[in-house]
């Protein structure tokens, strides 16, 4: 086997869930970062692919460091929405893996193409723009880790193109319109500086 695998990963589109991809928050081990759960529909099978050859990568990696066989508990970032999170409808029909990074990631939206028929993008700064609950294609960096007695393989975020809107997830506000616009309200006048009104 190579020493060598390319580990970065280009999702097809997915979604956004637990985006904090504007500010970092801090994780259990008290480290800024921001991050992001990927949503990858299980029929989108070149995503899943390419997934599961860098982890098959990095396991026989693993095996070598080890000698020769993958430690117990041995953590791997691919799981099964279907599975581990039931009651949510977001989750059904899709694989998902946290990725997350102490540097902030690249967000942009494709804007056309050069002369060259390459894509071009621009700089999104609009922190409403991306979001829990929206699509985008990711880049991503898939590693070995061994901190604390944990050991495994986990995702770096690089950057995100944002492909489309999607219903917000987890906290999302809703709006005026959306709330009340079937509820029945008694219409108040208020007269108080009609002066004649009882004249």
């Amino acid at each position: 086997m190579a020493n060598e695998i390319n580990t970065k990963v280009i999702t097809g589109t997915v979604r956004l869930s637990y985006a904090n991809v504007w500010e970092p928050q801090e994780n259990d081990s008290g480290d800024l970062k921001y991050g992001t759960s990927i949503l990858i529909p299980k029929d989108d099978k070149d995503t899943l692919r390419k997934i599961k050859a860098v982890v098959d990568g990095l396991k026989e990696q693993a095996k070598a460091k080890y000698n020769g066989k993958l430690p117990a508990k041995f953590h791997t970032p691919l799981r099964d929405g279907d599975e581990e999170r039931p009651d949510d409808e977001a989750y059904a029909g899709h694989y998902f893996f946290n990725a997350s990074s102490k540097n902030k990631p690249g967000i942009a939206k494709p804007i056309g193409r050069d002369t060259n028929g390459k894509t071009k993008f621009e700089e999104i700064t609009d922190t409403t723009e991306v979001y829990s609950g929206c699509y985008a294609k990711v880049s991503v960096n898939f590693y070995l880790f061994d901190t604390k007695g944990n050991k495994g393989i986990a995702a770096g975020l690089n950057n995100i193109v944002k492909v489309q809107d999607g219903e917000p997830l987890g906290g999302g506000r809703s709006s005026v319109n959306a709330d009340f616009a079937d509820e029945d309200f008694e219409i108040i006048v208020d007269i108080s500086d009609d002066d004649d009104f009882m004249n």
